[in-house]
């Protein structure tokens, strides 16, 4: 555990609120995001990561700067799941691509809050049980499993339980009614589709979540480190989703590559817990080797799917966790009733 100075959260806080702010009010006037504003986008929030991380190297030392830029870009390799069920949502919802950026932006903000408390409570669990670190390698082979064998559960959108629950607690209409998330209707207030759409949002982060909140506990356990490089990978998904939006079927080898980063991940933790409890004999495996690494699979993965398109004829390679395909086809489904 480091010894972070009260300031250093608080100028997380405060970067996170005033991007948040800057990121709204640029985007207050509902439209349709292209390439060019998502890759700008997208550039300013890897270079406000990558400058928050210099300030973790400088002030905590290279340990920390190292294990934040590790877990931080171990995050991001992880969320291209997440991209693909964002288009899976968008599809089976219909929903105008003008209000998607306001979708995800309430999406993250949930995801900033429910990743906080798993972060903070996977922490407080390892440092108390150090064998659960056994337990969550077993969750990230099993999730390697799933990849390699095509086997990634389905996400279907309209049956979520976040979807269904919504629809108990209050009345949801069929049609949208620009970007607003509630209407007036006979006197009554009721949702509208854009409303269940953040719920979908957020019931896939959840789901993610499993695999994500212990391939990050394999980086550190410190819980400064482990959520501010998650949540800074967060912010910058919807800038990705809408500069890689119409490419991700091309990334076709990333898969493999998650699959062989979670396993490596994986292995990290048994050594990890065995280095602990067994003995201290036994080697773990440095943060800056981790690092190099990932970066080497996730350049790899790239290039290779960029080398080696993926052929028409299987349906355009899919993508991470199979849900590139889904996406495809979900924009037959009707609107959520």
């Amino acid at each position: 555990m480091f010894d972070v100075p009260f300031w250093l959260w608080i100028a997380f806080a405060a970067t996170v609120v005033v991007s948040l702010t800057v990121d709204l009010l640029a985007h207050r006037g509902a439209h349709v995001i292209g390439f060019k504003e998502a890759a700008a986008w997208s550039g300013l929030w890897v270079g406000l990561a990558l400058v928050f991380g210099g300030v973790v190297f400088l002030v905590l030392g290279p340990t920390a700067g190292t294990e934040y830029t590790t877990a931080w870009l171990l995050e991001k390799s992880l969320s291209v799941d997440n991209l693909f069920v964002f288009a899976l949502i968008f599809a089976y919802f219909k929903v105008p691509r003008a209000y998607q950026h306001r979708v995800l932006f309430f999406g993250v903000i949930g995801a900033l809050v429910f990743r906080g408390i798993f972060l903070a409570a996977g922490v407080a669990v390892v440092n108390r049980f150090t064998a659960v670190l056994f337990a969550f390698a077993a969750i990230l082979f099993y999730s390697v499993y799933k990849i390699l064998k095509g086997e990634e559960e389905s996400f279907d959108p309209g049956r979520s339980f976040a979807v269904r629950l919504l629809r108990k607690v209050v009345p949801v209409r069929d049609t949208y009614a620009g970007p607003k998330f509630f209407v007036k209707e006979a006197g009554k207030h009721v949702a509208t589709p854009l409303l269940a759409v953040v719920a979908a949002i957020e019931a896939a982060d959840l789901i993610f979540a499993v695999d994500s909140v212990p391939a990050v506990l394999a980086v550190s356990d410190d819980t400064f480190i482990v959520y501010t490089s998650n949540a800074f990978a967060i912010l910058g998904l919807r800038a990705l989703y809408f500069m890689l939006s119409g490419l991700l079927d091309r990334f076709h080898y990333l898969s493999k590559g998650l699959a062989i980063i979670l396993g490596f991940i994986g292995v990290k933790l048994i050594l990890q817990a065995t280095h602990k409890i067994v003995s201290p004999s036994v080697p773990e495996i440095p943060s800056p080797v981790s690092l190099a690494v990932i970066v080497v699979v996730l350049a790899a993965s790239v290039i290779l799917s960029l080398r080696r398109p993926p052929d028409p004829e299987d349906g355009g390679g899919g993508g991470s966790g199979g849900s590139g395909g889904e996406a495809l086809s979900a924009s037959e489904h009707k609107n959520v009733k």
